[in-house]
Parts: C-alpha cells; structure tokens; sequence
C-alpha cells in the first residue's frame, strides 16, 4: 500500500500539476513560450546527461509509467517500425535537443523542428499564447532554431543509434529560411537535408507553416513538385513526408493528394496550424488586447479538431488506400485518437493537448486505442485504419 502511494505522489502526472496546472489554467501569468523554454533545457540536459545513474533510473521509471507496449500497436510504414502510432508533433523540440529520450515518454516517434538551413531568431515576441479555456494556442513563432548545422551537432552530441535500430522513430521536419527567396526554396531545403538526412529515419517537406511569408505558396502542385524532385536527388534522402494546411480547399487537397501519389511520397501529414479562427474570432488575447480576428499566428488545439479531421477524410478519399497519412490537430483524448485513426490516420502526433493534459495523455491515449482495437477484435491497429469504426 504505501509504495503504491509513493508511486502515485511522485507520479510525472501529479508533478506536472503540481508545477504546471495552475498555469494552464489562465491565460496570464508566465509566458507560454518562456514555460516551453525551461521544460526543454531540463530536457536538453536529461538528453545529454541520460546515461548517469540518477538520470537513467529516473528516465526508465519514467518509461515505464508512460510507455504502453503492444503488438496490436505496432506496423511497418515507409520502413520504419513504429512500436506505437503517437508520436510528438514538430514544433516543440525544434533543435532536435531532447531525441534521445522521446521514447521514455511513451511516444512511438518524434517529429523535430521545424528546421531551416539558416539559423534564424524568428518573430518578434510575444509570439505564443495560450488560450487555456479552449485548450488551444496561438503561435507566430516563424521558425526560430538554431540551424541544420547545429541541429547536426546537437543530434551527434546524444550518440543516437542508427536510423532502424532506435527505441523510437526520429522524423525531422524542414522549413524554408526567412531570407532565402521564393524561387530558391528548393535549394534552401536540399541545404538542410543534405546536413541532416543520414540521422532521419523520415523527412517532412514543411510549406504550411502560416508565420513564414509566401511559404504556403510551396503547396502550389508545380512548385511542391519541383521540390520533391530536388530532395529526391540527395544520396541521403529519407522516405519523404509532406505536411499541409488546414484552410486549403477541396481542389487543392485534392490536387495534393495526387502529386503524393504520382510522385511517390511516403506519406502526408495533415494539418498543420491554422488561419482560420474556427470561430474564435472575438475572442480577446489578453496580452495584446486584441480579438484573434486581427491576430497573426496559426490556431492549434481542440478547436482544429474538426477541421483537420475533414481534411484527412478527403485525402483518404482521393489518396488511395496505400498512401500512408498522419493525423494531426485537436487530439487530446484517447476517443479523438481513435476518431482520426478511423478516419484513415495511419500515425497521429499531439503537441498543443499534450501541453495541456501534461504526459498522463500518451498511456491514456494508447490504452485507449488498444481496448478499441480489442472491442472491435482488431488484431492490429492496421485494420483500424480507414475503416470507421465507431468509439465504443
């Protein structure tokens, strides 16, 4: 009994309310992006510093918290053994300093980045917010990182095994620096790969973040076109991913989902932030004093979730059944995990729920998509795939 208790106290769910939930709850206080900031600096040095007695008895209890293994939850996509289909949106470990302990979190891969060629600071700040009541955020970061030759460094620096031999997948996202022209976007992108692509298991073509101007103009079926072509080039090219907007509309979806197929991408991630203010548009940001209407900034978090998951149905309709697709945008429970695998997400990532929920949403979530698995006597998570079935 009593070290049942100790291991609930010191649960990382109690101690992440205990530190984080009050500020969660309001949209004031300290800001969002400086609380993301010191989590990933005791991240970066748990990264580093894994293999100390200390640490590496903290991480593995850790795991075996968070972590939920089961054959059911395993596949094969575009060569790479995913033990579990969550994993961690881009956006948070933008400089790849915590890839060597994602997996302790219970995730079944990561996503770094964004990554540009150039290291740049990004938006001017405040850029994050949050808007705690709707569990969503707001974000005008512009793809702040350190650079892919740093990113190098960094990835060296934690001794990660070999793409293929890892506890977790590593996929990394890459974004068109700032000052590199519209035209040049191909080579800006090669730039990075060719640094980065022997340490990627996958790779994600990012031309939908809405903070970098004029990159949403890379969705344009020539352009994007254009771009695979010169990454597919590169001796060091991982499978390649491509990741979409949620504001596009029906033709462009569509004419996206064909390039991928035509051009043999490994798959398509949707969505990304959004423009949209999916209703929200009089809702005040209280550091600002302005009503989102007139904020920049992607829209993430629960409020997408309807919207992203109308853009995976379309893809999976005009797809094929062979094109793997991963779901992103509103997931914060094990019921909308499951909605979007139905809907014919092979993988999924959480990034703005996962903040809120704090790391208790990963077991919840994969305990939640092996007794739907179970209820409809699936025998692996690929026979939910596409198939809508109802949460039961």
């Amino acid at each position: 009994m009593g070290n049942n208790s100790q291991t609930r106290f010191f649960s990382s769910n109690f101690l992440y309310k205990q530190f984080f939930g009050h500020i969660l709850e309001r949209d004031d206080g300290i800001d969002a992006e400086q609380l993301s900031q010191l989590t990933l600096n005791s991240l970066e040095k748990a990264a580093l510093y894994r293999k100390w007695p200390g640490i590496a008895t903290l991480l593995e209890e850790l795991e075996k918290e968070l972590q939920r293994r089961d054959a059911k939850l395993e596949q094969t996509l575009f060569g790479c053994n995913f033990q579990n289909p969550l994993g961690l949106a881009a956006g948070f470990d933008k400089n790849g300093i915590a890839a060597s302990i994602w997996h302790n979190f219970g995730f079944g891969f990561v996503e770094l980045g964004t990554v540009t060629w150039h290291a740049q600071l990004g938006n001017p700040k405040p850029r994050l917010f949050r808007l705690s009541k709707e569990k969503a955020a707001l974000n005008r970061m512009g793809f702040n990182n350190r650079g892919a030759s740093k990113m190098k460094e960094t990835l060296e620096k934690q001794r990660l095994p070999p793409p293929g031999s890892r506890s977790s997948i590593i996929g990394l996202n890459l974004g068109k620096s700032k000052i590199t022209a519209l035209e040049d976007a191909p080579d800006d992108y090669a730039y990075s790969l060719e640094i980065l692509g022997s340490l990627a298991d996958y790779a994600v073509i990012n031309v939908s973040s809405p903070n970098t101007p004029g990159l949403r103009k890379l969705q344009d079926s020539t352009e994007l076109r254009k771009l695979i072509k010169k990454l597919r080039r590169l001796t060091s090219c991982p499978p390649l991913l491509v990741k979409i907007a949620p504001d596009l509309n029906n033709k462009e979806i569509d004419n996206l989902a064909q390039v991928a197929y035509q051009e043999g991408l490994a798959g398509i991630i949707a969505t990304n932030t959004s423009l949209d203010r999916l209703g929200l548009e009089k809702r005040i940001i209280l550091q600002t004093g302005k009503p989102l209407s007139l904020e920049q900034g992607g829209l993430s978090g629960n409020p997408l979730r309807s919207r992203a998951l109308e853009v995976l149905r379309r893809l999976r309709k005009n797809a094929g059944e062979d094109l793997p697709l991963v779901g992103v945008g509103g997931i914060d429970s094990a019921e909308s995990a499951w909605e979007r695998i139905a809907a014919g997400a092979s993988l999924i990532q959480v990034y703005t729920g996962w903040i809120f929920q704090g790391p208790i949403l990963v077991p919840h979530i994969l305990e939640g998509l092996i007794t739907q698995l179970n209820r409809h006597g699936c025998r692996n998570i690929k026979e939910a795939v596409g198939s809508e079935l109802p949460w039961v």
